[in-house]
């Protein structure tokens, strides 16, 4: 074990290992069975990076030796359908609730999945000048989920923008809403990476640049551009969307968001801003997690891009907020889709 592993394993905040073996005894699991369940939901849910989830590891978390990593939280989670506070990983938000008892495992089909859904969807909060409008919001979410394969919504078609700075979590919460919906997702990265990499090199810079002019002057309102009009492929269909990208400069520039709410009110299309809050450390983890050529520039410099994120930004206009500090609507997010998938095997 490295000395680094020994560091972060000592001295994060509010982890307290034992619960894990508290958790995983109630559960009646040896360290070998946890494992194999752990491999299963994880693979389940199409975690990137499944856990290996030797005996070892697991002895090593419960033990408080090493932390787990976001891989390992969110498998956790997954099978004990708790959150990472319940689960010792860290102190509860104020507020968060964790009220819920621990399930076991083997009980899918009581309705568990309808709470795991509502429990998820409800992390969506109002944030500034947020009106009745944008809180139907969570019902829309659900109330397409519930409609899906019986047809008809009763709502509007909406386009929803998911945005927050890197690592925030806001690609996995868009992917949640799409998958209760059934609404298609349009994320910026995997849409519009292969020009962006083709017009970097053509214009003499380097494909994984997202931090200098040339990107930001000449690069990046084109890679936007394509993303609105892909969206505007499926507004005027009246298709309901969701996008995700950062959506920093857009959603704070109030002119911009209005033109958008404007231009699709006039086709009969609500705009619902979403904002993913998140915190410093996790965004930091979650970045180096996926390990992509892009963020190699904000982890060598990280405090130089740190300063320039600023933690208390929100949208320009009436929106909501996803309170993520410390993975916990992901978390939320990963379990009501294993209860769903539960339900429909």
């Amino acid at each position: 074990m490295s000395m680094e592993a020994q560091r972060v394993g000592k001295h994060h905040v509010g982890w307290r290992p034992e619960r894990l073996r508290e958790i995983r005894e109630a559960h009646g699991l040896t360290l070998e069975q946890a494992g194999e369940r752990l491999r299963e939901v994880a693979e389940r849910a199409g975690l990137k990076g499944v856990p290996a989830a030797n005996p070892q590891t697991l002895w090593q978390h419960e033990q408080g030796e090493v932390f787990p990593g976001p891989h390992y939280r969110r498998a956790y989670a997954l099978l004990y359908r708790a959150t990472d506070s319940e689960l010792g990983f860290r102190n509860s938000l104020p507020g968060e609730d964790i009220r819920y008892p621990l399930t076991p495992t083997d009980d899918q089909r009581n309705g568990a999945h309808v709470l795991a859904v509502e429990r998820a969807v409800h992390r969506i909060a109002p944030g500034h000048g947020a009106t009745d409008h944008h809180m139907a919001l969570q019902q829309r979410i659900i109330d397409a989920w519930r409609r899906r394969h019986t047809g008809g919504d009763p709502h509007r078609p909406s386009v929803v923008l998911v945005g927050g700075y890197a690592g925030s979590g806001k690609t996995e919460f868009a992917r949640f809403v799409t998958q209760l919906t059934g609404w298609p997702l349009l994320d910026k990265d995997p849409l519009t990476r292969p020009l962006v990499e083709q017009l970097l090199i053509a214009l003499g810079g380097d494909a994984n640049d997202r931090h200098t002019e040339l990107y930001r002057e000449r690069v990046r309102p084109v890679e936007y551009d394509c993303l609105m009009q892909a969206a505007w492929a499926n507004i005027n269909c009246g298709i309901s969307t969701v996008l995700t990208a950062p959506f920093i400069a857009e959603m704070t520039d109030e002119a911009w968001m209005q033109r958008l709410v404007n231009k699709c009110a006039a086709v009969g299309v609500d705009v619902a801003p979403i904002w993913v809050q998140c915190d410093v450390d996790s965004m930091r983890e979650y970045i180096n997690f996926r390990s992509a050529a892009r963020d190699a520039w904000k982890l060598q410099r990280w405090e130089e891009y740190i300063a320039t994120v600023d933690l208390e930004l929100r949208p320009a206009v009436p929106h909501m907020v996803v309170d993520n500090r410390l993975g916990t609507a992901i978390s939320l997010a990963d379990q009501a889709r294993h209860a769903i998938g539960a339900v429909h095997a």
